[in-house]
């Protein structure tokens, strides 16, 4: 009976220790890669649009006679902010040319004289920054820091914000006061009336949310 030679069964033996070698270090090679960075995700942004049509600026004005109250009418309006680390950007525009308290000839005045709007005839607001953070749905009160441009100058402004987020829709509040005197625009006190140099706005708010990349 015919066997195996002790040479081939060596080489038989020596091949399959190799393979089985080769197989391991392959095995090992793969596992021990190093993994590939996980990429990172977009940041994604929340976007708060303002209606013109269900949006209004309401202000407050306090004299020696009696309390002005009055509005101004939305251009347009965006915010948008990233929840996680609260950057914000974005644009709110009013139409100065709007103004009114029911008086024609105190806006008349007003629109001439103080805020002069046939020069000026818009007002924004650009937010920089939330303070707070912004719940994904219902009610969430936040700081939100930005710019305020008003008669040709820029001036840095924090608005309290209160915001109700229900699905694709949004409405809210923001204010805030503007020492207008102080912001080198003209002062309507005269002898007779003493108007306070601060005016307080409120934004009553509503519009659209989505989400932006």
């Amino acid at each position: 009976m015919s066997g195996t030679s002790p040479r081939r069964f060596r080489r038989v033996r020596t091949f399959t220790i190799s393979s089985l070698s080769l197989g391991l270090t392959l095995f090992s090679s793969v596992v021990c890669l190093p993994q590939s960075p996980t990429v990172a995700k977009a940041a994604s942004e929340t976007v708060l649009t303002l209606d013109p049509a269900r949006t209004k600026v309401h202000w407050t004005l306090d004299t020696t006679l009696h309390t002005v109250h009055g509005t101004f009418a939305l251009k347009s309006g965006t915010i948008h902010f990233d929840p996680e680390t609260g950057k914000a950007g974005g644009e709110i525009v009013v139409l100065a040319t709007s103004g009114e308290s029911g008086n024609g000839s105190r806006d008349s005045r007003m629109h001439k004289e103080i805020l002069e709007t046939a020069k000026y005839p818009e007002v924004a607001f650009r937010p920089a920054q939330v303070e707070g953070k912004v719940a994904p749905s219902g009610a969430s009160d936040v700081k939100l820091n930005g710019t305020f441009s008003i008669h040709g100058a820029d001036h840095a402004i924090t608005a309290s914000v209160h915001a109700d987020l229900t699905g694709s829709q949004w409405t809210g509040t923001a204010k805030f006061d503007v020492p207008y005197v102080s912001y080198g625009i003209k002062d309507p006190s005269n002898f007779l009336l003493k108007v306070k140099p601060v005016v307080e706005v409120e934004l009553e708010m509503s519009g659209q949310v989505t989400t932006a990349r």
